[in-house]
């Protein structure tokens, strides 16, 4: 049984380096998704998310909406414990995966097999389980002896397939997302579509950021709008698509 549980949670990002009146002055003109302000040192700060309130249980699909810079990238981020509230509790029970960057730990150097295993190890995969699922993940990818070429030997597509194989091979009980991962050429973006339904399916919390209303309207049973590090309104897709898209 997964949930997560948001009390009054703020989170403040210090800018260092910003004693200049000109810096200053930027920050004003392009922090559309928070509030600047100043700490009890007197350094410049951006109130990236304010008094969060809400609560996910096991089924809940939620679309985090909002314009760019309203804070949805930096909830993503607070759901994957890369930050600490500054004030308020999150409390977060579940194992966690994040398909934020699925590219990350890839090293350009090593073939497509050793990063397989780079890549697992950071999806918290044990030796043992990445060795098991080896042989699948490869027929996955359809790199054939590419595979144990170098990275850098590969085109991007070639990269995408590699990083998307490793990353959904994983199945977490809180499962987040920076918009839908579609990847490949024409045949194998269906095999990916495939899985990545499968993923969402099998995980009990999903979290997905998304510009796309077809998408919150397909996958989600619930979205939450945020606008300048609020939540503006959490309710039923339709709803709050209708507010929030409007007749566009």
């Amino acid at each position: 049984m997964a949930s997560i549980d948001m009390e009054n949670v703020s989170i403040d990002i210090p800018i260092y380096n910003a004693n200049g009146r000109s810096l200053k002055k930027r920050l004003l003109n392009v922090a559309t998704g928070g509030q600047l302000g100043a700490d009890d040192h007197g350094r410049v700060v951006v109130r990236a998310l304010e008094n969060l309130n809400f609560s996910l249980r096991d089924g809940d699909r939620v679309g985090l909406i909002g314009h760019n810079g309203a804070g949805k990238s930096t909830m993503l981020r607070l759901l994957s414990g890369v930050f600490e509230p500054t004030s308020g509790l999150a409390k977060i029970v579940g194992e966690i995966g994040s398909l934020i960057d699925i590219s990350l730990g890839i090293d350009p150097e090593a073939t497509g097999r050793e990063n397989i295993c780079l890549r697992g190890g950071l999806l918290g995969l044990s030796r043992t389980e990445i060795s098991r699922r080896m042989d699948e993940i490869i027929d996955f990818t359809e790199l054939g002896d590419f595979i144990d070429m170098p990275l850098r030997t590969y085109s991007s597509g070639m990269h995408l397939r590699l990083a998307f194989s490793v990353s959904t091979i994983v199945r977490p009980e809180i499962l987040l997302m920076d918009e839908w991962l579609s990847v490949g050429d024409e045949g194998f973006r269906r095999k990916a579509e495939q899985r990545m339904s499968e993923l969402v399916q099998a995980t009990n919390i999903l979290v997905i950021a998304s510009h796309s209303r077809e998408l919150i309207h397909h996958v989600c049973n619930r979205v939450i709008w945020l606008e300048h590090g609020k939540i503006r309104m959490d309710g039923d897709p339709a709803s709050v698509t209708e507010a929030y898209f409007g007749g566009r």
